[in-house]
Formats: structure tokens, C-alpha cells, sequence
């Protein structure tokens, strides 16, 4: 069986913001007895240790260092390489009388190991091949200005592979999002707990590899403090065995459940045969298409095994509903009056649903706003669904995308996925997962059509519905994983059918 591990696999399952990382380092300081400056020294080691395995013949280094614990951890590292035999140039940036004690104490080590600082003014002189970022750390919450953009201006210019220090400077620890400049690294050491940002909108463009160091903080510091999020993936499911369970022998396909995915107007069939087909690959006992009479023909040639039925009214759709268990609405349904009249009949139901594509932007239209409490139901919005049904911008939705996805489940009272690089779930209750699956070949049409039919399968088939979404966002982008091994560019969404088929057996 192809096996999909991403080169985030190894990453923890939890994810942490800013402040809740520095709760740990905290309580370790306090209850594991670590001196904060033993920290700073694990940190060093730990990215040096990276920095020789990345590169192991390199003879010089270039570190930036700003005033805050973060340049504390680049003069060890500092110290370390000139202590290696590794000739360093080594540059200041900011107010450097704001240092901490533990920071200042790591200043001196690397004076007494005979790294030479000079304060940046704005040119970068530097031959070699390596960058070593330790400008800011997580605490930024402002957009980078002065010397600090000159210098982030610089290193992304400069033609050196960069390796940052916890997570490349500019990029907020809480939300991936870029604050005016962020360093553009190849590899990222962060440290203690995974900020979350790194995984979701500009954080994995901007980190290029991540390796993670706990600084061996003991297992016990980490149980106080809930992690924001988890990370999700295909392998982490299947390692820890919440994957959906074996068949036996004696079952029959009224076990596994009845998916109806109803879109499709005018021009529009093949959305719904995506979503249709990819049920059925994921498991769907039955799987029927209410859709345009138009679409029947070409759906059946396609995938004879889908009961498919063209309607022209709403009151044609209940019969079909009352042999159904999952309802799935939304690709290539339209705006139509016809579109209106069928998501008329499926709001009125109670049977699990999954709402997709227009079926999202009818519901953010007045007069169709409702929210689901007391039904399992999944909306899948991208970026600009979601602003639609939040009112407001794409760029707000971006700006924070787990504010986004949680006040989207708090105010629709359902699990919401809310797709992109790192796509998030979440539900009402307040749970977050982080998928780290998945690859920028799936920005093309019908990508979010095949995961309607996932989710809407694996609903039928009795996953607890945040389970179901977690789970089927990740088989989803795992196979579009094992999809793009043959390019991502040009990459279809009906290409991810077969491995659909191999991974969720």
C-alpha cells in the first residue's frame, strides 16, 4: 500500500499558541527545576545540532540576533559554532540593552567563545551559504518596521539557505499570517511546543522544514496546559487506529448507510458527479444524485452504480430524502430558483448533512441564516465562503484563520472545515484540528467537490461527525498527496478516486 507521511508526520500531535508555549516554559523553569538560561542552551544545541546535520560541511555561518530571548538562542548557537571551528559573522538588530539576564548571560558566552557582533546598519556582507535568524520571537503582535525589515529585506535577497530559530521572524506564532516581512527559511527549529502559525496560512511557505525540540521538558509540564489545537493527518489517524473499522463477513450495504448528494443545475453536472463518486469510493452503501435531467445520462455512463434522478421541483426531492441517511448539497448546485427549492427541502430535514460550495452562499444570504444545534452537520467554506458567512472580507477570514473557523462552528452551531493550506476543523464545543496533509496541486476545480462526497460517506457510515470531518479532510489531502508523486501541477480531482479507494481500506 502506498503509505502517505508528510514531512511534518514527525511533528506532535498538539499545537500551542505564543502564550501557552511560554506557560510551558514556565512551569519548567518553576516545577522541572530548569534555569531559564539552560533552556536558551538546549535551544542552541538543539538548532546547532540541526544546522551540522542539514550542513554538515559548511565552514561559516552569518546570525542574526535581535534584543529578546530569541536572539538569546542565536548567540549560543553563536558561541557553539565558533567553539566547532565554524567562522561566524554575527549581526545585532534593535535596542540590545533590553536584553534578559539569560539573554545577556548567552551574549557573553559567545564574546568569551570569540563571535565579534556589529550592529546591522542596513547591508548585509556576507559570502557564505547559511543564515542563521534569531531576530524576533513569538511575542511579536505588530508589523515589522525599521531596521528589523530592512534586515528581514536583506536575508530574503541574500542567495544563503536560512534557518530559524523557534519560527522565522515576522511570521505570528498564533495565525500564520505574515506581519508586513517575515523571513523566508528552509528550515525551522521551534522549540518546546509547535506554534500552531506554523502550520496554516503563510506559516508552512515561510518555515520550509520543521524540526521540533522539546528542550526535555517532562511529559507532566505539558499535562497542564491544553494544547489550542491538534494536528491532524492520515498517518496520525491510521497510527493511532481511528480510522474506520474492518467489515466483517456478515455485513450488508444497509449497514453502511445511504448518501443523496443533491446539485448539479444547468452546466453543472459534473460537481455532483465528483461528489457522488467519491461516496461511493469511500464506502457508502448506496449512493443516489438528485440533479438536472440533463446530468442523468452522463452521470450513469460514468458511474452506473449511483441511482441518479433529474427533478425540476423541490416536492420531487422528498421521496428521495425519505430513503436517504446522509444529505450532501451544494456542488454545482447554483443560485437558481431551483437551487433555492431544493436546499428549501434539505434545511427542512433532520438527517445528517454536509453543505458545500453554493449551498454556503445561499445560506449567508438574508432570510436563509440559521444555525444547525441539534444536527450533525458540516460545512466545508473556503476563504471566501467563510467571509460570506461571517460578513466580512477574504482578508479577515486570513488575518486569524482559527478566530475564523471557531466563531464560524460557534455561530452555525455545527463542525465547520474551513479549507486552505493547513485546513482547519472545528466544531461548537470549541475542538480545533490542523490538517498538515495536502499540497497546492489541489487548487483546482472539483477538489472540494470530491471532499463533499467523503465527508457525506463517512457520515453514513456512523463516524461521530467531528471525527468524520477530521478523518475526511485528511484522507481527502492524503490522497491528493499520493496523487501529486506524479506533479501537482495539472493534478484533477477525479485522480484522487483510486487513492481514496486504497485509504480508507
Amino acid at each position: 500500500m502506498n503509505r502517505p507521511y508528510s514531512a511534518k508526520d514527525h511533528l506532535p500531535g498538539e499545537l500551542y499558541r505564543a502564550e501557552q508555549v511560554r506557560t510551558l516554559d514556565r512551569l519548567a523553569i518553576e516545577e522541572q527545576g530548569i534555569g531559564g538560561f539552560e533552556l536558551m542552551s538546549r535551544a542552541g544545541e538543539a538548532a546547532f545540532a540541526c544546522l551540522l546535520e542539514r550542513w554538515p560541511d559548511e565552514e561559516q555561518i552569518c546570525v542574526f540576533a535581535g534584543p529578546g530571548n530569541n536572539g538569546g538562542d542565536a548567540w549560543v548557537l553563536a558561541a557553539l559554532a565558533c567553539m566547532h571551528g565554524v567562522a561566524v559573522r554575527f549581526y545585532t538588530v534593535g535596542d540590545m540593552s533590553r536584553q534578559s539576564d539569560d539573554a545577556r548571560q548567552a551574549m557573553q558566552m559567545a564574546l568569551q567563545a570569540g563571535v565579534e557582533p556589529e550592529a546591522f546598519a542596513g547591508e548585509l556582507d556576507y559570502e557564505g551559504q547559511i543564515i542563521v535568524d534569531g531576530l524576533l520571537g513569538t511575542g511579536l503582535n505588530a508589523d515589522v518596521s525599521g531596521l528589523f525589515a530592512t534586515a528581514i529585506a536583506a536575508i530574503n535577497a541574500h542567495r544563503a539557505d536560512v534557518l530559524a530559530l523557534d519560527l522565522p521572524s515576522g511570521l505570528n506564532a498564533d495565525t500564520g499570517r505574515i506581519m508586513t516581512w517575515a523571513v523566508n527559511a528552509d528550515l525551522t527549529v521551534t522549540f518546546i511546543g509547535v506554534k500552531q502559525g506554523l502550520l496554516t496560512a503563510d506559516g508552512p511557505d515561510m518555515a520550509g522544514e520543521i524540526a521540533f525540540a522539546s528542550l526535555a521538558v517532562e511529559p507532566v509540564i505539558y499535562h497542564q496546559v491544553r494544547a489550542n489545537a491538534e494536528r491532524i493527518s492520515w498517518d496520525r489517524f491510521d497510527r493511532l487506529h481511528r480510522r474506520p473499522l474492518q467489515r466483517t463477513g456478515n455485513a450488508h450495504k444497509g449497514e453502511f448507510g445511504h448518501v443523496l448528494i443533491i446539485g448539479g443545475d444547468s452546466g453543472m453536472g459534473g460537481a455532483a458527479a465528483m461528489a457522488a463518486e467519491a461516496a461511493g469510493r469511500c464506502g457508502a452503501g448506496l449512493v443516489s444524485c438528485a440533479t438536472r435531467a440533463e446530468h442523468v445520462m452522463p452521470i450513469l455512463v460514468r458511474r452506473p452504480e449511483v441511482m441518479v434522478k433529474g427533478l425540476e421541483s423541490g416536492l420531487e426531492l422528498q421521496p428521495m430524502m425519505t430513503k436517504a441517511s446522509v444529505l450532501a448539497i451544494g456542488p454545482g448546485l447554483g443560485h437558481s430558483s431551483w437551487a433555492e427549492l431544493m436546499l428549501q427541502q434539505v434545511l427542512a430535514s433532520d438527517l445528517p448533512l454536509v453543505l458545500d460550495a453554493d449551498a454556503l452562499n445561499i445560506l449567508s444570504s438574508p432570510g436563509w441564516r440559521r444555525d444547525f444545534a441539534g444536527r450533525d452537520v458540516i460545512l466545508t467554506p473556503h476563504p471566501g465562503e467563510a467571509a460570506r458567512l461571517l460578513e466580512c472580507s477574504v482578508a479577515d477570514i486570513q488575518r486569524d484563520r482559527f478566530a475564523a473557523v471557531r466563531q464560524l462552528a460557534e455561530r452555525y452551531q455545527a463542525v465547520v472545515v474551513l479549507k486552505g493550506q493547513g485546513s482547519l476543523v472545528a466544531d461548537a464545543d470549541g475542538r480545533i484540528a490542523l490538517c498538515t496533509d495536502g499540497n497546492p496541486g489541489m487548487s483546482s476545480g472539483g477538489m472540494g467537490d470530491v471532499l463533499t462526497g467523503v465527508l457525506a460517506a463517512l457520515l453514513a457510515q456512523h463516524m461521530p461527525v467531528f471525527e468524520a470531518a477530521c478523518f475526511g479532510v485528511s484522507v481527502h489531502s492524503a490522497a491528493a498527496d499520493l496523487a501529486a508523486k506524479q506533479g501537482e501541477r495539472g493534478m484533477l480531482a477525479t485522480d484522487l478516486m483510486m487513492y481514496l479507494r486504497e485509504l480508507m481500506n
